[in-house]
């Protein structure tokens, strides 16, 4: 692969130093002679909406063997089983784990609910995971999940892509290195779709929230303001969503988080803005200058990192650049990465998810060997969820909210009907 990674370009700033590629250790993973047994989730059976190509995350990938597909429907098996290159069918978990005894499992199912069940079950039986986000709708589950991982010693890594997605590590490292002076400000965006507001923070800004800590670390505070139809949200009625997600409130919200060093971390959603143009993603301001970044599953072509010099709303004679990435990650042994399957079968048209995909399970199999978190891990998912609720607590108390919580109860539980 050569697409990712980061050149400085030439134009207004050329001359300024060659920035080398962010590295995982030294940019070469290890080389890897056992065997790895994965098995992967994907059912079919029910409803599982949008997917984001987990499924295809191993193929290519050295020493793997994709020993079987969960899927309660038998339809059009032959050429599911093609697509993950699995050898065998397995109608359930439990008929699975009868035959096989893999070393990873992929839970691809986008809905929080399936998720705990599916993580015991699995960690009880030794297997290590890479899990679909959202980790769970509540934060007592959150921690539970996490009281499995650590009891049966397993490794869960999240389908968090950003954080293995090289425009993103390019970011961080060009934060590190100064770019943009002093880091001051992060910007984040949900879709602003049909979902605009809770449904949008809780589907889309797990992501936003994610990324916010990879840059810059946990949250301290946060205080937000919750509103349905322009009047702030006091409740009883909580918003309807076309996914089971937990419960949600708020057609426009915005929040304001503090992160260490004094970094301001802003959250904004509202309900039908979206149009063409993709909002979601992140801008991080500084002293010097500014770096942006779209994330999208809709679109074929390369969301670019953008950086301009001016200091704060970019002015006329303010420079804008893009920086081109090119990949400087080896996985010694790899097969090229297939383009051919974006947008077939579940595969999203953004090549963030199987770039960053094969990354983050890569890494999985790195963090396993060397008894360590990976770097999509299920504490920052935690307080990624932990920043949703300090919205909602923030907003029904009119005050800042610190972080850890400490009541683990969903803010808006009260409002939910028995």
């Amino acid at each position: 692969m050569t697409r990712r990674g980061f050149i400085k370009t030439s134009g207004a700033l050329a001359g300024t130093a060659l920035i080398t590629p962010f590295a995982y250790g030294n940019n070469m993973f290890t080389h890897d002679p056992k065997l790895w047994k994965v098995a992967i989730v994907k059912d079919k059976s029910k409803e599982m909406f949008g997917l984001h190509g987990m499924h295809v995350a191993f193929r290519g990938l050295p020493n793997v063997k994709v020993v079987g597909l969960v899927d309660g429907s038998t339809d059009n098996i032959d050429a599911k089983l093609a697509h993950v290159e699995a050898a065998c069918h397995y109608l359930s978990c439990e008929a699975l784990m009868e035959k096989e005894q893999p070393d990873i499992v992929v839970l691809t199912s986008r809905l929080p609910g399936d998720h705990l069940e599916q993580i015991r079950f699995f960690a009880e039986h030794g297997c290590h995971i890479y899990c679909e986000k959202p980790l769970t709708a509540f934060l007592h589950e959150a921690d539970e999940i996490i009281e499995i991982a650590e009891k049966n010693n397993i490794k869960i890594a999240m389908a968090h892509p950003c954080r293995n997605g090289q425009g993103y590590i390019t970011m961080k490292r060009l934060i590190e290195s100064g770019k943009i002076g002093v880091p001051l400000t992060v910007q984040g965006w949900g879709k602003s779709d049909y979902r605009g507001g809770g449904e949008d923070m809780m589907t889309l800004g797990t992501h936003i929230f994610d990324l916010m800590i990879f840059l810059f670390g946990n949250p301290e505070y946060v205080s937000a303001d919750v509103r349905v139809n322009g009047k702030p949200f006091v409740g009883p009625e909580l918003t309807k969503t076309a996914e089971p997600i937990g419960p949600t409130a708020g057609d426009e919200l915005f929040a304001t988080f503090r992160f260490p060093n004094g970094v301001r971390g802003t959250f904004e959603s509202r309900r039908n803005l979206y149009t063409s143009d993709n909002r979601m993603g992140v801008c991080v301001t500084g002293s010097k200058g500014m770096l942006s970044l779209r994330f999208s599953d809709a679109y074929r072509d390369e969301q670019p990192l953008r950086f301009s010099n001016a200091p704060c709303a970019p002015t006329n004679e303010s420079v804008n650049e893009i920086i081109a990435l090119q990949e400087g990650r080896v996985i010694p042994g790899a097969q090229p990465l297939d383009y051919s399957l974006l947008g077939t079968d579940d595969v999203p048209l953004g090549p963030i998810f199987i770039e960053a995909g094969r990354f983050a399970v890569w890494d999985l199999m790195q963090a396993i060997q060397e008894n360590r978190q990976p770097i999509t891990n299920i504490y920052d998912a935690r307080t990624a969820l932990e920043m949703i609720y300090g919205v909602y607590a923030s907003h029904l108390s009119q005050s800042p909210v610190y972080f850890p919580l400490k009541d683990r109860e969903h803010p808006l539980a009260k409002f939910e009907t028995r």
